[in-house]
């Protein structure tokens, strides 16, 4: 009888110690697991961030002329329109064509672009966005018949004078954004698109907002979220 509880007792044993080793194997292989995926994980941020400076910092400057001498810029006169002209015409030297609005504020930018490079050649079209898109989009055409474009900056936008919901909204606002943010700029690059298929090369730029990306249901900006993704 002692004999065969002193069996008993080590089978009891041995089979205590058996299913701790079976859950400590699992335990262990889900942690490597986990560690494995977690420096994978990392690695490819590592990457991302790397790949930023490079992109952001260190790759060296592109010789956008291979693309056509002349880039169109709208909405120029303010802001991140503003410095990509500045930037074109200073950096690239590019001949530069100005659509907005102001007709003052237009004169203005192209009095401060020459002065910072007179080698190249400035044009201003007036042009109300939110107006007439066929004469618009007319007076655009006449304006750069001839040129070799090369470059498109789709920058101009409008939005809300003040965060309201959607139905809180009237018709006119919600037109005048749909017209200036999607079709304008839809019409523009259907205007330019065909030359830069034809020679193989150009570059066009949608200049979006941080709405349509990082708050897509914003309820408060819902047509300007859509229309600046």
């Amino acid at each position: 009888d002692t004999a065969y509880v002193r069996e008993s007792s080590f089978l009891v044993s041995f089979g205590a110690f058996s299913i701790s080793f079976e859950a400590n194997m699992v335990f262990q292989t889900f942690l490597l697991l986990s560690t494995v995926l977690g420096l994978l994980h990392i690695c490819r941020a590592l990457m991302e961030i790397a790949w930023w400076v490079w992109a952001s910092f260190l790759r060296p400057m592109k010789n956008l002329k291979e693309y056509g001498p002349w880039a169109i810029v709208t909405g120029p006169t303010d802001g991140i329109g503003k410095a990509i002209a500045f930037r074109l015409a200073r950096h690239h030297g590019l001949n530069l064509v100005l659509v907005g609005r102001d007709p003052s504020k237009l004169r203005s930018v192209s009095s401060e672009i020459l002065k910072m490079n007179k080698s190249i050649e400035v044009r201003s079209i007036e042009v109300d966005l939110a107006g007439d898109i066929n004469k618009g989009m007319e007076k655009i055409r006449e304006g750069i018949g001839g040129l070799d474009i090369g470059i498109l900056i789709n920058n101009a936008g409008t939005g809300y004078p003040y965060s309201r919901f959607l139905h809180e909204a009237d018709e006119e606002l919600v037109a005048r954004i749909i017209r200036v943010n999607v079709e304008f700029t839809t019409m523009l690059t259907h205007l330019v698109l065909p030359a830069m298929v034809k020679k193989k090369k150009g570059a066009i730029v949608n200049i979006g907002s941080a709405s349509g990306s990082f708050l897509p249901a914003s309820p408060l900006a819902t047509i300007y979220s859509a229309t600046k993704a």
